[in-house]
């Protein structure tokens, strides 16, 4: 089978298509034909050597795919062949095959396409951690940053379930499709100062909750955006990709920059703060399985629609992480190992 591997750290030219074995399912698991597998900024801080959770170099990245089934265990009995599937992948994901765990395997709604479907694990997972420990209510406003991306649009269609006030912050020419898509107010982080916006559209009140994948100094000032009684939900730290550099070095000159939360602060300001990984809930695949149920049930009422903004094939792989690297996207960037999909939306 083909496969996009990370061959050294580095930038998107590290991504070469090698070949590999066709893997085999043990007892529990199933082996899954990928026609389209999810692009993340996990993938690109483990290709520029600043992830932890990432494989040993050269490795094949891809924290999820959608696809069909080839082949299951002889101890696996809610999949067959031929059945449409997603799944959650540690690693792996950008491949034309994949072997995953039968609990970490889900059917796919009929009213979805398998590029949707692809889109969903592990933006709508995160999205969804982030909202039940956050404890999001009806009447609340949620600020989301990079609110255009997977995740913030995941986080907006969740918020307005729950009948929450939305602000994003974004670039400007993706104002016009967050405000289609249900967004209540849309912040130019270039041109404005977000804070003060913040605080003008809840009467100097502040937040109730905010996700934020930036890191760095940002985080200290989504703190400062917060009502007494606010979260703080940081999911990423994005602002790792913004330069040339890599391993160790860069990952210092963030982490510089980042607040230091202490229990007292806390305490005198009321607020809190959380993080979500989703690459370090595989000790929690219950509560997993149970978030990813919920998720697909909104699906198939129709209140859940991943948005697809971009597919490249894996020969394309590199210009797929710089797209997204460069912050191009609107919504989910996939790879196709088979070429691009007429499905996509």
């Amino acid at each position: 089978m083909k496969a996009v591997a990370i061959t050294k750290t580095g930038g998107p030219e590290a991504l070469q298509v090698r070949e590999y074995p066709d893997p085999q399912p043990g007892p529990r698991e199933l082996s899954v034909k990928v026609t389209a597998a999810g692009v993340n900024f996990a993938d690109i801080l483990a290709r520029k050597g600043l992830y932890p959770d990432g494989p040993p170099l050269p490795a094949v990245v891809g924290y999820e795919v959608a696809g069909e089934v080839l082949e299951c265990g002889k101890e696996v009995r809610r999949f067959r062949a031929g059945d449409k599937v997603l799944a959650l992948t540690r690693f792996q994901g950008y491949s034309e095959m994949v072997v995953v765990p039968e609990d970490q395997v889900f059917h796919i709604p009929e009213n979805l396409s398998s590029s949707q479907a692809a889109a969903i694990p592990v933006n709508y997972l995160t999205a969804w951690q982030l909202v039940e420990m956050g404890g999001l209510k009806k009447g609340e406003t949620l600020v989301i940053h990079n609110a255009g991306g997977g995740v913030g649009l995941a986080a907006l269609e969740i918020a307005r379930k729950r009948g929450a006030r939305t602000i994003g912050t974004a670039s400007a020419w993706k104002h016009e499709r967050l405000l289609e898509r249900g967004l209540d107010v849309a912040i130019d982080y270039r041109t404005e100062d977000w804070v003060d916006q913040v605080q003008h559209h809840t009467d100097g009140k502040g937040a109730d909750l905010i996700f934020d994948p930036l890191g760095g100094s940002n985080w200290k000032k989504s703190f400062l955006a917060l009502r007494p009684a606010g979260r703080l939900g940081l999911f990423g730290v994005s602002e790792m990709t913004r330069s040339g550099l890599y391993g160790p070095l860069k990952f210092f000159s963030v982490l510089q920059r980042m607040p230091f939360y202490t229990p007292i602060r806390l305490m005198n300001t009321n607020k809190g703060v959380y993080g979500v990984n989703l690459g370090r809930m595989w000790t929690e695949k219950k509560k997993v399985g149970q978030w990813a149920k919920a998720i697909l049930n909104g699906a198939k009422r129709g209140w859940i629609h991943p948005y697809i903004d971009a597919a490249f094939t894996f020969e394309q792989a590199s210009e797929a992480h710089r797209y997204l690297e460069e912050r191009k996207n609107f919504g989910k960037v996939l790879l196709v190992p088979g070429g691009i999909e007429s499905d996509l939306e």
